[in-house]
């Protein structure tokens, strides 16, 4: 038989064909055992397939190691082998997410991709746009031209394209497109809490709200951004708003849930709003407007509790001090009066009880101007909120701050300030006298919460006490919510213009706490211009609108939170039920 010689591989000597491939049957035959087959030199048959095997084997394990050194442990030859450096752009995160308290996201980043242009390598544009129209039906002819004969060597035709988009693209096999992967922020809470977390730009940098104030840190962060918002009870708050502007055609509205005793912001919501995912939808100035922080208004009668805790805290007055309301205050060519007279004495409960301006001037002129404004400013009145948000309000303060000014500020004219600051002002008035600064960021509950004393314990005690009869009794019957225990006081500011005030132009508001014998939380809400309606004999004032929009969010609010009704049974309480119970035609003083 005649045997053809076969080249088996580069560098190998040629064998014979007939023993490329031996059989342990013709091994045996030649007197050679397979052990031996194994032991025999390179240039056996047998043995020649083992080495190439072998030889390969660890060429390819050399190649695979120095991929991985290179592409992931970027090897420094300079640097001791035992010390390898990771690849930081190999490990790179995206931009952190923001929850809320309970890790509920607000704010997420995902993988995603855009459409650019190679403009050079572009053969037709003309082709091509007509093509990319076909699959991306939201493009504009005309710009998507001038973006693909603009010659550049990147020129972006879309942003964050789907899946099913960039499928459909690629199908088009148009030569000079290409695809950048990226991230989009997503906020899948919609406008639920536009004003507070804010939005990003395509290049996914904060411009607004939480999302601009740590742009640096949710870029450089790992970890999610906690915020003290409870999106159970921003959703409470944000329903019933919406709920309030089309109930009394108001033209916008704000509410603020606090914990008295941290400061910590747990609902903060701004109507109109905008979807942080449709950035089109927040283009109007109104719309992304935070009117909870960055407004700043007279907030009318709600101040006299601060002009009502100073003139306690003053040592000067007491509870059952009193003053004369029989007639207008006359000061200079300005004369005071009351929406709803007396025309009597009243004490300091009475005063509060029935939202008298006469002698609530009048208790401010007893403490002096010098000592208000020092008292304005401890509560943080005078100075823009520190909150953790670029919209941030400056109050509108009296310069000079006369006498008129004292008058004016003790029933909430002349100063203007945020909801915020509100807010932040009156937890002082409740905890037992402490101002601790508002904040958007979670507390633990082991951190020491700072804070001033700005009015004794025994002041505290006796504004929970005042509160709470203007609710039962008062202007604000109808913001109790039975077993509750709601305090609280009613609004009703004129708005400014033209050097004056709209008499049928008002802002609405309802501070309130509850519970008032262990405050927990405070509530403010602010509806702006509302209507009088059939329901409220056509009143605008607050008790009639602000007042029930507040009971109806701490009767929904407490349960979340843990705190269950505890009914009052004093002879007095049941007295005031009927009352308390939203019953009765009260006129509603400002």
């Amino acid at each position: 038989m005649t045997r053809k010689k076969t080249p088996l591989a580069v560098g190998i000597d040629w064998q014979d064909s007939s023993d490329a491939f031996p059989s342990p049957t013709r091994g045996k035959a030649r007197g050679v055992s397979a052990d031996q087959h194994g032991a025999v030199a390179c240039g056996v048959g047998r043995g020649r397939l083992a080495c190439v095997a072998a030889f390969f084997t660890i060429l390819f394990a050399a190649i695979a190691i120095r991929m991985v050194d290179v592409g992931v442990l970027d090897f420094d030859p300079g640097r001791p082998r035992s010390l390898p450096q990771a690849n930081l752009d190999a490990l790179k995160v995206g931009r952190a997410n923001i929850v809320d308290r309970n890790g509920e996201v607000l704010a997420t980043s995902l993988p995603t991709v855009s459409l650019y242009a190679k403009t050079q390598d572009i053969i037709n544009p003309v082709e091509a746009r007509d093509k990319l129209l076909t699959v991306l039906s939201d493009l504009d002819p005309k710009i998507t031209l001038e973006r693909l004969t603009s010659g550049k060597s990147f020129a972006y035709l879309k942003r964050n394209l789907t899946p099913r988009e960039q499928y459909d693209v690629n199908a088009l096999g148009i030569p000079g497109l290409h695809f950048e992967k990226g991230e989009r922020r997503v906020y899948p809470q919609n406008a639920l809490v536009a004003h507070v977390v804010g939005l990003t730009d395509v290049d996914g940098h904060g411009i607004a709200g939480i999302e601009k104030r740590f742009d640096s840190a949710l870029l450089s962060g790992t970890e999610p951004l906690t915020l003290s918002l409870d999106i159970r009870l921003q959703t409470v708050v944000y329903n019933e708003l919406t709920r309030a502007i089309a109930t009394y055609s108001a033209t916008g509205a704000t509410g603020v849930v606090m914990d008295v005793n941290t400061g910590e912001v747990l609902a903060m919501v701004s109507l109109p709003d905008f979807n942080p995912n449709d950035p089109v939808s927040g283009q109007s100035e109104d719309a992304r407007f935070n009117r909870a922080t960055k407004g700043v208004y007279e907030m009318g009668s709600t101040f006299k509790l601060f002009n009502t805790a100073m003139a306690l805290d003053s040592g000067k007055i007491t509870v059952k001090s009193s003053f004369d309301a029989t007639q207008p205050l006359r000061y200079a060519s300005h004369q005071i009066r009351d929406d709803h007279a007396k025309n009597r004495w009243l004490t300091v409960e009475e005063i509060l009880l029935y939202s008298s301006n006469i002698g609530s001037a009048r208790m401010a002129l007893e403490v002096g101007t010098t000592k208000q404004k020092e008292f304005m400013g401890k509560i943080g009145m005078l100075a823009p909120s520190p909150l953790e948000l670029p919209e941030i309000g400056h109050p509108l303060v009296p310069r000079p701050w006369r006498e008129i000014n004292t008058i004016t500020i003790s029933f909430g004219h002349g100063l203007s300030v945020s909801p915020i600051q509100m807010i932040t002002g009156l937890s002082a008035m409740v905890n037992g006298g402490m101002f601790r600064p508002a904040t958007l960021l979670k507390r633990e509950h082991n951190d020491q919460m700072p804070g001033e004393r700005v009015i004794s314990t025994k002041t505290s005690e006796a504004m929970r006490s005042l509160m709470r009869g203007v609710v039962v009794s008062g202007t604000g019957k109808k913001a109790d919510v039975p077993g509750y225990r709601v305090g609280g006081k009613t609004g009703t500011a004129e708005k400014a213009a033209g050097g004056g005030y709209r008499r049928k132009s008002v802002l609405s508001s309802f501070v309130a706490v509850f519970p008032t014998d262990a405050p927990r939380y405070a509530v403010v809400v602010i509806l702006d211009e509302p209507q009088g309606i059939k329901e409220t004999y056509g009143y605008i004032a607050a008790g009639w609108n602000a007042a029930p929009v507040t009971g109806r969010v701490i009767s929904q609010i407490a349960p979340i939170m843990g705190i269950f009704p505890q009914y009052e049974t004093t002879t007095a309480q049941i007295g005031a039920g009927g009352a308390s119970a939203g019953g009765g035609n009260l006129a509603q003083a400002q």
